[in-house]
């Protein structure tokens, strides 16, 4: 693993965390409000600060750091909560016009 992936205790670090296939999940409120609900989660239960955060159509760019614990261990687990909770929000119908 390069130097500039690797991640350590305490710093602050711009992450860029894109949808598979570039597809623009997040045009869609209902689906970005379960990414924003997530990192509230984890702001106040995961001892994440979070500085700043854009969510973009297919992608979303934060500024971060953990408090306590690996940001790696805190991204495996966001992300697989995150993608969890959208697929299954598409999966059911999603979005209704």
């Amino acid at each position: 693993m390069s130097e500039y992936r690797k991640t350590y205790e305490g710093g602050l670090f711009f992450i860029t965390l894109t949808v598979a296939g570039w597809i623009d999940v997040f045009t869609r409120k209902e689906y970005a409000d379960i990414l924003v609900e997530s990192l509230e989660f984890c702001k106040k239960e995961k001892q994440l600060a979070i500085f700043a955060y854009v969510i973009m159509p297919s992608h979303i760019h934060l500024i971060v750091r953990r408090n306590e614990g690996l940001l790696s261990d805190w991204l495996r687990d966001f992300k697989s909560h995150t993608a969890k909770k959208i697929i299954k929000e598409i999966e059911n119908g999603g979005f209704q016009p």
